[in-house]
């Protein structure tokens, strides 16, 4: 079994448990509320201004110039979605870019996106790319459950079929690879660092979904 395998399948439970949120499971059916997929959007595109950083320090971290430019690239490519993001869905639901901008962080995107940018400048490569193989593999697999299942004139399909498309699950495909490549010359200390680090990135797109549902908000905290 590779490396990266064992870290899905320790983690199989908690990806069906993803699957069953009312988030996923509205989602495909074309009922998600829209206010919960607006709540979403805004703190993706905060999220994923974080995710690029933290890729480009893995890029920075990179053991071979060919994960170098890997890297590079996915920070890149983090970027200009978390851009799109702007001129399209926020665009399509009315989002205006002064909402955006005044929208804090919530509780559960600062707990997610301060993982990685922790990760990202206090531990290894290796266990660097485990902290961001969640984000790219389970959205694969969710997006891939979701296309299967979802319903016609579906008002977030444009949304689906980012996630579904093969040009995402190449890549995701290609990280899944490096993964593998990079943890067959660790040892087994820095590969429970990788476990670690994978699992609690799994929980944590669990809870970023969880609080897009309810529309979490820091409550009972004053400005």
């Amino acid at each position: 079994m590779s490396f990266s395998q064992d870290l899905w399948n320790n983690n199989i439970d908690l990806y069906q448990k993803i699957l069953d949120l009312p988030f996923n499971q509205e989602l495909a059916k074309g009922t998600l509320p829209e206010a919960a997929f607006c709540h979403y959007v805004i703190q993706d595109a905060h999220y994923l201004l974080a995710y690029g950083r933290t890729l480009a320090v893995a890029a920075a971290k990179a053991f071979e110039a060919d994960d170098v430019m890997q890297f590079s690239e996915a920070a890149k490519i983090a970027i200009v979605v978390e851009r799109s993001l702007h001129n399209d869905f926020m665009q399509v639901f009315g989002i205006s870019k002064h909402t955006f901008e005044t929208t804090p962080l919530t509780l559960a995107c600062h707990h997610y996106t301060s993982f990685l940018t922790a990760t990202a400048w206090s531990e290894s490569y290796p266990v660097v790319l485990a902290a961001l193989l969640p984000c790219f593999w389970i959205y694969a697999e969710v997006g891939h459950d979701i296309v299967s299942k979802s319903v016609n004139n579906n008002p977030y399909q444009a949304w689906i079929d980012t996630y579904s498309g093969e040009e995402f699950h190449t890549a995701v495909r290609n990280v899944i690879a490096t993964v593998d490549k990079v943890a067959a010359r660790c040892d087994d200390d820095t590969k429970a660092k990788m476990h670690a680090a994978y699992s609690m990135g799994a929980k944590l797109e669990w809870l970023f979904w969880d609080s897009a549902y309810h529309q979490r908000q820091w409550l009972g905290l004053s400005d």
